[in-house]
């Protein structure tokens, strides 16, 4: 007899991870095909799964609205279970010199004490992977496209380096191919199995926001890099708000770890 577990899978994969889709079959009761066919589309998936039924899902997933009903992964699941070591740098896709040098210079004064969560995207996201992987630290990618979708193929060696060793997960099976919808609502997970949201540089509009705006929801303390005064700035707008301004690295392990470096003389 297949398992609430199989069925899941099953409707992810065959509604292609849409949340909406699975959630309206799972309400109505429809009529699920033999259990011989449920068998065979499950013996075509070709990562690894877990299911909100599953005692390896994440609890931090669970307390959201619209919790993701399945995870498609490649690599160490074990990644998404340390929350309180787990750091989110996003940022826009197209930063400046400014924007890259400062989120290299953090990642760099960080050293490797966290997990780096990030969406794998062009720009600031996947900055701060590939210099998360130069320092040897350990990173997440959460995709917006199916799990063995790398879309972007200047990303493609990226996308190898975490499915091997570290990590890349998706609510998309396969070959997905992403659509609009796909990227913010994606943002949900990145935000929630993170304990703190450091936005490095992005635009007002920008959709950088959408991942702030779910940060904000849930628990998960939003920082930011000052920019200039003059510059259209998402960061300074946070930073006006409330979020805690980011200089340097000390000041992320300082919200972190809740211990005040000294400024004058930081950790060596």
């Amino acid at each position: 007899m297949i398992s609430s577990r199989e069925i899941l899978i099953y409707l992810a994969i065959i509604f292609k991870g849409d949340w909406y889709r699975i959630y309206n079959f799972a309400v109505q009761h429809y009529e699920l095909p033999p259990d011989e066919l449920v068998r065979e589309e499950l013996k075509k998936l070709d990562s690894e799964a877990v299911t909100i039924l599953d005692p390896e899902y994440p609890e931090v997933l669970k307390q959201l609205v619209q919790p993701p009903f399945v995870l498609f992964y490649h690599g160490d699941i074990s990644l998404i279970h340390d929350y309180e070591n787990s750091l989110a740098i996003i940022g826009t896709r197209r930063p400046t010199k400014y924007g890259i040098e400062t989120t290299k210079r953090i990642i760099k004064e960080l050293e490797s004490k966290y997990i780096i969560i990030s969406g794998m995207a062009l720009g600031i996201d996947s900055i701060a992977q590939e210099t998360t992987l130069e320092y040897g630290g350990r990173t997440v990618a959460v995709l917006g496209s199916g799990i063995n979708n790398c879309y972007i193929s200047s990303l493609m060696g990226l996308y190898q380096q975490l499915k091997e060793r570290h990590l890349i997960i998706s609510e998309y099976p396969g070959y997905t191919t992403p659509s609009t919808i796909n990227f913010p609502f994606r943002n949900r997970i990145i935000a929630a199995l993170s304990k703190c949201l450091l936005v490095t540089e992005a635009k007002s509009k920008s959709g950088t926001s959408t991942t702030v705006g779910f940060a904000l929801m849930g628990q998960t303390n939003v920082l930011a890099v000052p920019a200039p005064a003059n510059e259209d700035s998402l960061c300074n707008t946070l930073i006006r708000e409330g979020a805690a301004l980011v200089r340097s690295g000390y000041d992320v392990m300082d919200e972190m770890d809740g211990i005040k470096y000294s400024v004058l003389f930081p950790p060596r």
